[in-house]
Parts: C-alpha cells; sequence; structure tokens
C-alpha cells in the first residue's frame, strides 16, 4: 500500500516507522519546513534508509519513506490510505482531497486497533474532558498490582501503535491488559475501536474550534463506549456522560457503572466515610458494598485529595473492577500512584501560605475543579483562551476568592467576568505576557495572601503566549516560590 501520513509529530512518526515496517510505501506531508520539521524528517528518512533498529519491522520489509515539508494541503498521487496526526481537523483539504478520491482517513489508534494479533491484550479506555492522565495512570498502577503486565498508553505520551506491534517481541512478555488515555481527536478517526470497558470522566465545552460544536465534540467522545463488552463508567454529577452510555452500542451484556462523590447506588462505586467503595462488582449490589481503599490512600502524603481526584480514583478502580481486578490491588494500586507534576502539585508553604501548581488546568471545567479544592484562594490565572468564556467559572468561584492576579493574552476576558461576577475581590492585572511575568505575579500573589490562604496557579487558558507548553509555565511558578523561600530564609 501506498499510505500517506499526516503529520511529522511522535504520533505521525510512529505510524510511519511501522506502517513501513510492514511493508508499505509511506509519505510523511507536514505544513511545517523549520528547523525542527527538517530534522524530523532527516532522521526518518535515515531509519528508513539504513534499517536502524530503533524502529518495527525488519530492514528488509521497508518499502521506504518520503517526506513533503511545506506542503500539507495536496494528497499525494496514488495515496491508498490517509493516516492522520491527531491534531489534523478533519474540515483540512488534505481529507477533502481524500474524501474526493475516495480514500479513507483514520488515525493511528485506529490502525493499533487494526493490527492487534489474535492474543492482544484487553483495551480499558478513559477519555473526558479532564482527567484522562491522572486516570489512566491511576489505573495502570492498580492493574501492576494485581500482578498484571499493563501499560499507560495512547493520548498520555506513549504512541499506542509501538507497543501493540511490539507485544511480546524479541521473548518480551506480552501485555495482559492496557490502560489506554483517548482523546476527542484520536477517537474521531478511530471508527473500529471496540474496548473492554471504557470511561468517559466529564463532559465540558473544548476543542469546539476542531469539532465545530458540543454535540460533535460529545459525539467523539462517546465513540469510545461503542462495542464496550463488559463496562460503560460513566460520571453521576454529569448528565451528559451518561447520555451518551444509554447511546451507545454496546455487547449484549454490558454494564452501565456510574461513579459519585456521594453515597453510591447499585451498580455504582462511590463513597462513604472516607471509604472507597463498589456497589457494582459484588454478588449482591442491592445490599452489599464492597470496600476498596481510604480516600486518604489516593496519592497518600500529599495531604487530602482534591474532589476531582478522587473522582478520578473511583473511575480509575470501576475499570479495574470491571476487569476482575481484587479490592486489595484497588487500595495498593492508589498507595503507590503519584501525580505528574503541575497537576495540584504541592510547591511549598511560606509564612502560612500554601502554594499550589495547576499549570495543566488550561481550561475553565478543569480550573473550576482546581478552585473548588481549596477554601481562601489567591488565583494566579490567564493565557490563551481559545475562545472560552469565564461568567460560569468565576460565578461558582467568587466565594472562594481572596484575590486574582492576571496573567497572559486573553486576561481581559477574566477580569471582565470578574467585574461583573465578584466586583469586591481584588484583582491585581499584570499587562506583560515575557516569562517573566510569572516571577511578578506570584509575589503580587503574595501580597494578597494571608497566612491559611492558597496561592494557586489554575490559569483556565492554555500556555502558547508566554510559555512553550504548560510544563514550562508550572516551572516558571515552582522557580518563583522558591525564590520566595530563598528569600524567607
Amino acid at each position: 500500500m501506498h499510505i500517506t501520513v499526516a503529520g511529522l509529530g511522535v504520533s505521525g512518526s510512529s505510524a510511519a516507522r511501522a506502517l513501513a515496517g510492514l511493508g508499505a510505501r509511506i509519505t510523511v506531508v507536514d505544513g511545517g519546513d523549520g528547523d525542527k520539521q527538517r530534522a524530523a524528517a532527516a532522521e526518518l528518512e535515515e531509519w528508513a534508509a539504513t534499517g536502524s533498529a530503533s524502529g518495527t519491522g525488519g530492514a528488509g520489509h521497508r518499502a521506504g519513506i518520503t517526506v513533503r515539508l511545506g506542503d500539507g494541503d495536496t494528497l499525494p498521487e496514488g495515496t491508498d490510505l490517509v493516516v492522520t496526526s491527531p491534531g489534523w481537523k478533519p474540515t483540512s483539504p488534505l481529507f477533502t482531497a481524500a474524501a474526493a478520491s475516495g480514500v479513507d482517513v483514520v488515525g493511528d489508534v485506529e490502525i493499533a486497533w487494526r493490527l492487534r494479533g489474535p492474543d492482544a491484550a484487553a483495551w480499558l479506555g478513559v477519555t473526558g474532558t479532564n482527567g484522562k492522565t491522572t486516570t489512566v495512570r491511576m489505573l495502570a498502577s492498580i492493574l501492576e498490582a494485581e500482578g498484571l503486565h499493563t501499560m499507560a498508553v495512547g493520548n498520555i505520551g506513549t504512541p499506542i501503535i509501538d507497543v501493540v506491534l511490539g507485544q511480546g517481541k524479541d521473548g518480551a512478555r506480552p501485555y495482559d491488559v492496557l490502560a489506554v488515555e483517548l482523546s476527542s481527536y484520536q477517537l474521531h478517526w478511530a471508527p473500529s475501536l471496540r474496548a473492554h470497558s471504557a470511561a468517559v470522566l466529564n463532559l465540558a465545552p473544548d476543542h469546539l474550534d476542531w469539532h465545530g460544536s458540543m454535540q460533535a465534540y460529545a459525539a467523539d467522545k462517546g465513540r469510545i463506549y461503542e462495542g464496550n463488552t463488559v463496562a460503560c463508567v460513566y460520571n453521576v454529577a454529569d448528565k451528559a456522560t451518561e447520555e451518551l452510555v444509554r447511546a451507545a452500542d454496546v455487547e449484549e451484556g454490558c454494564r452501565a457503572i456510574g461513579f459519585t462523590l456521594g453515597t453510591p447506588g447499585p451498580s455504582q462505586l462511590g463513597v462513604v466515610e472516607g471509604l472507597l467503595v463498589d456497589r457494582a462488582f459484588v454478588e449482591n449490589r442491592q445490599k452489599q458494598a464492597q470496600e476498596l481503599a481510604e480516600v486518604a490512600d489516593i496519592a497518600p502524603g500529599s495531604g487530602t485529595p482534591a474532589p476531582h481526584n478522587i473522582a478520578n480514583a473511583l473511575a480509575a478502580a470501576a475499570l479495574a473492577r470491571a476487569f476482575g481486578v481484587r479490592p486489595a490491588a484497588v487500595r495498593d494500586g492508589l498507595r503507590a500512584f503519584h501525580p505528574d507534576a503541575h497537576r495540584i502539585q504541592h510547591i511549598a508553604d511560606v509564612d502560612g501560605v500554601t502554594y499550589i501548581d495547576d499549570s495543566k488546568a488550561t481550561n475553565t471545567h478543569a480550573a473550576e475543579a482546581s478552585l473548588a479544592a481549596y477554601e481562601h484562594i489567591v488565583w494566579i490565572a490567564g493565557g490563551l483562551a481559545k475562545g472560552a468564556t469565564f461568567d460560569e467559572l468565576v460565578q461558582k468561584s467568587a466565594a472562594r476568592l481572596r484575590g486574582v492576579v492576571l496573567i497572559g493574552a486573553d486576561r481581559a476576558l477574566i477580569r471582565e467576568a470578574l467585574a461583573r461576577h465578584a466586583p469586591e475581590v481584588p484583582v491585581v492585572d499584570l499587562d506583560r505576557t515575557d516569562t517573566g511575568a510569572m516571577s511578578q505575579a506570584v509575589r503580587e500573589a503574595t501580597r494578597l495572601a494571608e497566612p491559611g490562604d492558597t496561592v494557586l496557579l489554575a490559569p483556565a487558558c492554555a500556555s502558547m503566549d508566554m510559555f512553550v507548553n504548560y510544563n514550562k509555565r508550572g516551572d516558571a511558578f515552582a522557580d518563583a516560590v522558591r525564590e520566595l523561600t530563598a528569600q524567607d530564609h
């Protein structure tokens, strides 16, 4: 086959190597033509030419890779299939040309699903607007505690196609089950995916410029439930996730399993007196409940977990229980789990004020969950709004705000929402978008904070106006807080 791969990023390069290793002739197209793209293209072409051992498949099976930079719109002549990187919009001219030529467009997740062997590992899928990575990593930790050979893959950063084609390769132990994080982009391009069990954690407006509407965004998220065989896990507090379960075409016997921060009903997991309990995977769910873990077992040592991380743990536990994992493994896996940086990360306590880095809160839904975790907050917010509005977020959080420090290109949108719904809250508006603004933001937040308060970086916006990514933004916040601690001593 002649396969065109759209995009020269991590997933595109992974797909190109994997498919070339299986004998396909590959053309990679990318609209960029900078130093980064040229370096990636040279590496990919050298891999194909030299038979580097770093890829999938033997050198003798490679049909070659050609990279075309600076033109991501034109369909290469003779293309039999287009494999797209997740971020490419469905309206891209390349895909319009493919449709006109009768050429299918799929994503790397779809290719990985199609290439699974007869004894392939089961997939436990996780999607949602927020919390995917944390939940998938919690799930993988629980599965490991059960003694299963597993891995967290997909949108979390490990290309799933590499894992699928590496199953049992060179005598390696095959995976028993995979914890798969799936974005709405990936699900859009994966029509054949049929998971063992899957969860939609929550739904809030995000990436609407890509999907075109909230309805289309939700429909792509809901694809994760299609063909599930054991459990469709939904959020009791988010009715939209339950509606997606109702709309899904699943295998006979597949069950709807809810998770809630309250007392669970039958076929639900929830919280009772500081315990995570299961009323879904027990013999008599009408009258019995199984203790799984204590709330304190979630990221132990980091203080009381935020409500949304308790919800994430319940969703992970539900998927693990659907796969037959014992209660003790849920407890042990949650105890062993450590959150990634920049996700409700405690940085320091200085003069009675706690400093928390949640730079990963890049949209209003994530920021709302973060703000709900603390009682008195000086909030550092702002960046690229991506079309978001902030009135509802400010309305829900106003009572918790001691003060607000605004940074970034679209900070005026948040300032206007604060003026409408929290006019009494003091606001510092930093009219600068250089990376050094974070140090000033932390100093201003410290000035507004009182002992017992939390200075919270939960921007509710993307970072690219000031920083390369949310990691660099969080690092800048942590560095600024450490400057305070150095001054304090």
